[in-house]
């Protein structure tokens, strides 16, 4: 039984996340509804990273098995054919490339990182454009401060603070590999980088350190609030409309 990756781009502004539900659209059903309407076999899609809604991907990773082996150039070709005849509409999901990996890969567990970048919109006029693809923010943000209280977070920490009630992790430490912010124009872009993150992380930590950018809170007040090691304690978390799952790593080759 073969197995193929998938390299998936997504507007996620019309999908309630990555996860298949009951009655609402996911990515993770529209692409299984694609693989059925080009073969007819019921394929479990997994991904590397369970997106929520809102949330947007420029490389989100996924694996499938079929009973019958297709080529990788077929697959991206036909799956994108299906996808674009598809509710919400054409191109909220396209392949990016398609191939053939070992059975043992696995999109979710042999990743060994994962690289996010949060958006900011940081001008007075409102967006048209980018309506739903960053979070606007009217106040001047100051992104060298902002820069220097994400470098407190570095490092492997209990992020209770950061982390979503909901969250089902089994623990709240995890290792933040980077977390940097810059300007580009009107742009403030967070980026984050680790192993695996918590529920809403990336998105508590943009909100958070948007306080600072605003100057109503210090670098030290980031600190306290991380080694609070409390929800109560966190700055506000950003809506999902600025964060993209940008980049998913894998340790070695994962070409068949």
């Amino acid at each position: 039984m073969p197995r193929y990756r998938l390299v998936l781009e997504y507007d996620g502004t019309a999908f309630a996340g990555w996860q298949r539900q009951d009655n609402t659209n996911t990515v993770q059903a529209a692409v299984e509804r694609a693989i059925h309407g080009f073969c007819g076999e019921e394929a479990n899609v997994v991904g590397a990273g369970r997106t929520d809604a809102g949330v947007h991907a420029l490389a989100q990773v996924a694996h499938f098995d079929l009973q019958r082996a297709a080529s990788p150039h077929t697959i991206r070709g036909a799956l994108n054919d299906h996808l674009r005849r598809q509710a919400p509409g054409p191109r909220h999901v396209v392949v990016l490339s398609a191939e053939e990996v070992p059975p043992e890969f696995h999109a979710r567990f042999s990743a060994t990182g994962r690289h996010y970048v949060y958006r900011i919109a940081n001008r007075v006029a409102p967006l048209a454009l980018e309506r739903d693809r960053a979070w606007h923010v009217l106040p001047p943000l100051d992104d060298q401060a902002m820069h220097a209280a994400a470098q407190r977070l570095i490092g492997k920490h209990d992020f209770t603070t950061f982390r979503s009630v909901q969250c089902q992790a089994k623990s709240p430490v995890k290792t933040l590999d980077m977390l940097a912010v810059s300007r580009h124009g009107d742009e403030v872009r967070l980026e984050a980088a680790a192993r695996s993150f918590l529920h809403n992380q990336v998105r508590a930590l943009a909100g958070t350190l948007a306080q600072v950018g605003e100057g109503k809170w210090s670098a030290d007040d980031v600190t306290k609030a991380l080694e609070a090691r409390d929800r109560a304690a966190c700055g506000p978390t950003a809506p999902p409309v600025g964060l993209y799952l940008a980049e998913v790593r894998y340790e070695r080759p994962i070409a068949s």
